[in-house]
């Protein structure tokens, strides 16, 4: 059961009553995720939508050859899986923690009742895949026309508006996020990203201590 108080904080769930809300929290079957686990595989078969109580999950595809891609990080308060509504077919890509989470599953058939008794949550869900349709057509035109460093820089800004917050020093990016991982989301090798960082740090543009990022001068970064 989740608590329905954080529900009301997910945009999916936003415009329904408490009464609603408490509803669907029954329906939630909540699960703890050390870092690392998996949550599902590519191609298993659609049990759920998921969305993130706590922590952050990286949904990724691996090529043949065993190469990782994120194509997305999501983060509290963000859904996922939500694409297999109403559909019964295996998940698209797999999701694996990020870090240690807290992860809300409402299996398929009960949200899919949910959804048609409540039609707030029909617009929603439109809403929800309107947007995650408008960031892969623009992931795909910066892999596209962007060279590594365009992408990398881009990335970081990206990253920086989802999860960063003001220090006395920048924006640091709130993230636990190896330099492969890293890497894995820009779409280039772990010493291309470590080469990048390694000149936008000797611009002044970025700090990196502890395996944090730090923007030190965004108009900068945002404008190269």
């Amino acid at each position: 059961m989740a608590n329905w108080d954080f529900l009301k904080k997910i945009p999916f769930f936003q415009e329904l009553s408490d009464r609603d809300l408490a509803v669907i929290g029954d329906l939630t079957i909540m699960r703890n995720y050390s870092k690392d686990t998996v949550i599902f595989m590519e191609a298993q078969q659609g049990e759920g939508f998921y969305y993130v109580q706590s922590g952050k999950v990286k949904i990724l595809h691996t090529s043949l050859e065993g190469q990782e891609h994120i194509v997305h990080i999501v983060g509290p308060g963000e859904v996922f899986a939500e694409v297999l509504l109403f559909q019964r077919r295996g998940y698209p890509a797999t999701a694996v923690a990020l870090e240690d989470s807290k992860i809300g599953m409402i299996k398929n058939y009960d949200l899919e009742q949910a959804v048609l008794r409540y039609p707030q949550l029909a617009l929603q869900l439109i809403k929800i895949l309107s947007q995650k349709l408008l960031q892969a057509q623009q992931k795909i035109t910066t892999l596209a026309f962007s060279d590594t460093s365009a992408r990398t820089t881009e990335n970081l800004i990206q990253l920086a508006r989802q999860y960063g917050r003001q220090t006395e020093q920048g924006v640091e990016i709130d993230l636990s996020m190896t330099r492969q991982e890293l890497a894995n989301l820009v779409g280039t090798s772990r010493e291309t990203v470590t080469r990048v960082l390694s000149a936008l740090k000797k611009s002044k543009m970025i700090d990196l201590v502890d395996h944090k990022i730090i923007i030190l001068a965004w108009d900068k970064l945002l404008h190269r």
